[in-house]
């Protein structure tokens, strides 16, 4: 988007400095950057990860995969140390990032995006709130009143990257809409979820620590209400923030999720502000220039070009810097190597009858497929028919009933709530994600289907000899970092 926009501004090319290898690695680089930024790019890095897992971990590999997760990693410093297992730090430490980019999204949709309006967001609010509770009450159906019933939450989640990679491959035949529709009310989902953790799978709490991360999270308040714009002083008090959870017993990644809460969404200068600044400093430059000078030769030109450069970070809010430098790394990094560390189970999970046919395994893929298709289609219809929303421009019944399904990709969110179910029960854990991993792929391929097979929107236009017919418009979607 930013190059696109660049390349609207000619610079006269003997004013620009080129590398001798620079053009060379442009193109090299080029397709690579094509692919970071492609929306279904995410979604196939997360499932190729999620295999690699599953055939590691059933290959003569599996004792080495094994060892790797259970290795204890250490940091000590004088009598001070902190150690937990390869596998926990992923878990509690490396997620912690990805949750916080998950607080970062829940804030902006509830400021400025589409859960903002009321009017806009009663529907995907409703179909969220009716895609976690029917989830959660199929599973308690086949579990309720036996040790596996912990597990009720984990039906409850939607993967937003895998849902959004799905209806990316399809391109213009889905409105843009139905995707604003299914990014809401994921994001709603994603806070249920956290709740979920925060209230219920925390098992003890150590008073002395949550008094410490009360103290942390006032911390953070003051400096947004200071007026703190670094955005590195937010995280040294969210790595503080992380310790002291981790302490408590309450689960340390919500540190990431109260850190996202605090950090500042309004920028320091409004466009008109920032245009008058921007115009300030050009002018000022400009009688500074003299012809041949050099910037590194000039502190005047220097002292500009950095007060513009200063102004251009202020222009954007740090909310919005922060969630823009963490989309790649939490896609592409953070996520695939989640799912490198859980999805790895025995195969036979999959193909013997009565490591699926139980009660655990049949309540997480009945939850996630049937019951987030009832509790989101039945939710949507009903807001619908009381007048509380309208459906995505565009959009029918058919469309909902294909974000239904794709809601039923749960993977990341529904493995990591699992991991803290049957964190002492090795072979729950392993039924839990054999129902995870068998239901998100059920859930992905009949909701592609569905929405494949969806009506492409119609208009009604001239032609060039003046007569009426229907057009197939071609619906973009938008490049949003989900």
């Amino acid at each position: 988007m930013a190059k696109n926009v660049l390349s609207k501004f000619r610079i006269r090319k003997g004013n620009v400095f080129e590398a001798p290898l620079e053009n060379a690695l442009g193109r090299l680089v080029t397709p690579f950057e094509e692919f970071i930024h492609r929306q279904s790019s995410s979604g196939l890095l997360l499932m190729a990860c999620a295999l690699i897992a599953l055939v590691i971990a059933n290959s003569p590999w599996q004792e080495a995969y094994k060892h790797l997760l259970h290795l204890p990693v250490s940091y000590n410093f004088g009598d001070w140390s902190l150690s937990m297992s390869f596998h926990h730090w992923i878990n509690d430490g490396l997620m912690a990032i990805f949750f916080l980019l998950v607080g970062l999204e829940l804030k902006r949709e509830f400021l400025v995006g589409e859960l903002a309006e009321l009017k806009q967001a009663v529907l995907p609010v409703m179909a969220a709130i009716g895609g976690m509770v029917v989830p959660a009450l199929i599973f308690y159906l086949f579990n309720g009143d036996t040790p596996s019933e912990r597990g009720w939450g984990i039906p409850m989640a939607t993967d937003i990257a895998f849902a959004v990679g799905c209806i990316a491959i399809l391109g213009n035949r889905v409105p843009r809409a139905v995707v604003t529709f299914l990014v809401a009310l994921a994001i709603v989902d994603d806070l249920g979820a956290i709740m979920v953790i925060a209230i219920w799978y925390t098992e003890s709490v150590n008073t002395n620590a949550l008094i410490a991360a009360v103290i942390l999270v006032g911390v953070l308040w003051l400096l947004k209400f200071a007026g703190v714009r670094r955005l590195a002083g937010y995280l040294f008090v969210g790595v503080l923030l992380w310790y002291a959870l981790y302490r408590t017993g309450v689960h340390a990644t919500l540190a990431g999720v109260i850190t996202a809460m605090a950090i500042p969404a309004r920028p320091k200068y409004d466009p008109v502000a920032f245009s008058t600044f921007v115009k300030d400093i050009i002018r000022s430059f400009d009688r500074c220039f003299r012809p041949g000078d050099k910037i590194i030769a000039n502190d005047a030109l220097l002292t500009r070009v950095t007060a513009l450069d200063k102004g251009v970070h202020l222009v954007q809010s740090p909310l919005q810097r922060m969630e823009t430098r963490l989309h790649t790394p939490v896609a592409f990094i953070v996520v695939p190597i989640f799912a490198l560390a859980n999805a790895g189970i025995p195969i036979d999970s999959f193909t013997n009858p009565t490591a699926v046919l139980n009660p655990l395994t049949l309540g997480v893929i009945c939850g996630l497929v049937i019951g987030k298709l009832i509790g989101i289609v039945g939710a949507t219809w009903i807001g619908w028919k009381l007048g509380l929303g309208d459906l995505p421009r565009s959009a029918t019944f058919h469309h909902i009933i294909g974000v239904a399904l794709l809601g039923g990709i749960g993977f990341t969110m529904s493995i990591f709530i699992s991991e803290l179910a049957f964190a002492g029960n090795p072979e729950m854990l392993i039924q839990a994600k054999a129902g995870v991993l068998l239901a998100s792929l059920i859930a992905g391929i009949a909701g592609f289907l569905v929405l494949r097979r969806a009506p492409i929107e119609q208009s009604t236009q001239k032609d060039d000899q003046g007569h009426e017919g229907t057009l197939e418009v071609p619906i973009q979607m938008e490049d949003k970092q989900k």
